[in-house]
């Protein structure tokens, strides 16, 4: 998908049974997803893992064998150490994580620290010392959402301080576009309005892998209004030598292949991008 430029970009998961006919063949089992999907995309945020933790290893080893090298998996941390825990007391079930992942080590890019909202300025403690324990082979991102680390007071400064300190890249949020209206008649706009935090977006790059979470609408052009001023900045980080990842989402997700694709379009002059391959169901469709 690249050319010059060092751009991952990818969606929120892989396997979802919505994209089948676009993304995917309309017909078929699940066993070609992950293979038709890096065809396309050259990075996944890898939700599972929050939900269901540490994966087996043969599991893992299904994805090696369908992942290409340039490929970058960027799971998530399990929500049983971040949510449930909150960091305390996950020594030993982080080392197992990553362990369990270690497999994939040429394939892993950011993994990513989501914390809850109540996880305040007073446990960045804990905090430290996850990232004192990180492995320096992988990358971290940490997405914070308590109020006090997007006041530019005294808790922020430690925050970034912090994964400054530690390399670690700090997750920029963008849900701009999908709070930029009411959800009047969209149930699907209601319920992701309802999920996703009402953060401030602080555009910082606290490491070498920026890594921007892009929370779509359901109008084209308000995506675009708010994504036109990320191509200078992505354009700027990678002139710097970092490595950035972008991440597409929308609401309920079923639209989030396309709109990657279409913003993907906006990044080809500017960054040098190769355009993306066709997606496999609208492939298949062309032959009948």
């Amino acid at each position: 998908m690249t050319r010059l430029s060092r751009l991952y970009l990818g969606l929120a998961m892989w396997a979802n049974p919505d994209w089948c006919g676009s993304l995917y063949p309309p017909y078929g089992g699940q066993e070609g997803w992950l293979s038709d999907y890096a065809r396309v995309f050259n990075a996944v945020e890898g939700n599972t893992t929050f939900y269901s933790g540490a994966p087996r290893a043969e599991t893992v080893a299904g994805w090696l064998r369908q992942a290409p090298a340039g490929f970058r998996f960027c799971f998530k941390l399990p929500a049983a150490l971040t949510h449930e825990r909150r960091l305390e007391g996950v020594e030993a079930d982080f080392d197992a994580f990553v362990e369990a992942l270690s497999p994939l080590h040429d394939r892993l890019g950011p993994l990513l620290v989501q914390l809850p909202r109540d996880f305040g300025p007073d446990l960045l403690p804990r905090l430290a010392a996850l990232l004192e324990r990180w492995p320096a082979t992988i990358p971290c991102a940490v997405e914070v959402r308590h109020p006090e680390f997007f006041h530019k007071g005294a808790a922020e400064v430690a925050l970034n301080r912090l994964l400054i300190t530690h390399g670690a890249n700090r997750v920029m949020l963008d849900v701009r576009p999908l709070f930029s209206t009411p959800a009047t008649g969209s149930p699907a706009l209601a319920q992701a309005q309802s999920e996703k935090p009402r953060c401030p977006l602080h555009v910082l790059s606290t490491g070498n892998e920026p890594l921007v979470r892009f929370i779509g609408h359901l109008d084209e052009k308000i995506n675009l209004s708010y994504f036109r001023p990320w191509i200078d900045q992505l354009k700027l980080w990678i002139k710097q030598g970092k490595t950035p990842f972008l991440f597409v989402h929308t609401a309920n997700n079923r639209q989030a292949p396309e709109l990657a694709r279409r913003l993907h379009g906006e990044l080809i002059a500017p960054l040098d991008q190769a355009p993306l391959n066709d997606f496999a169901g609208e492939r298949q469709a062309t032959l009948f």
